[in-house]
Parts: structure tokens; sequence; C-alpha cells
């Protein structure tokens, strides 16, 4: 089993950048991708970006050029960082773990981004 838990959500300002972070615990060795999602309000939650053991990387079309995950695998620790943040981005921010356990999910962070 892992435990996922998030960090780093809050109020930005179009244009202006942020970080969120999350922290995985738990039977990490069994971890093949981590990623992160979101959701809107109305809205079904969407895919936003992963990154496998190998490093390779996916990301929405939406944020390409714009968000780049990362991740740090000596804190077990998967990062996204955020730039040039539009209203559209205004969602809760989950993360995922994916592995021989199934899929693990964290509680999610706020963003929210002010025009």
């Amino acid at each position: 089993q892992v435990q996922m838990v998030e960090s780093g959500g809050g109020l930005v300002q179009a244009g202006g950048p942020l970080r969120l972070s999350c922290v995985a615990n738990g039977s990490i060795f069994s971890i093949n991708v981590m990623g992160w999602y979101r959701q809107a309000p109305g809205k079904q939650r969407e895919f936003v970006a992963h990154m496998t053991n190998r490093g390779w990387t996916i990301y929405a079309d939406s944020v390409k050029g714009r968000f780049t995950i990362s991740r740090d695998n000596a804190k077990n620790t998967v990062y996204l960082q955020m730039n040039s943040l539009k209203p559209e981005d205004t969602a809760v921010y989950y993360c995922n773990a994916v592995g021989g356990f199934g899929t693990s999910w964290g509680q999610g962070t706020q963003v929210t981004v002010s025009s």
C-alpha cells in the first residue's frame, strides 16, 4: 500500500508560478509511475502529467510548455512546477502513484488562479 500526501496549493495571480509537491509513503519500491491529475468544479478529473521510473514524461496538451513534472526518488517525492498559470488552471490537483499495489491517490490540493 502507498499513501500520497500533496502540498503547495494556494491562490496565485494569472501568469504567476506555483509548485506542488507530493510525498509517497509505504511500499514505494513498487511504484512505477507517479503523476498529477486535476478536477475543476463541475468537470471530470483530467490527466495533467506523469513520469515513469525511467524518467519518461507525458503532459496534457493544455499544460505543455508551462508545467514540468519531476521526481526526487531519494525523497519519494514528485513535483509539479506550474508556470504562466491561467484562470482555467483553477482546480483541485491530485497526485497518484501506480504500481503493483494498483493506484493510490492523494487527498488533493486546491489551486486557484485569479485573473
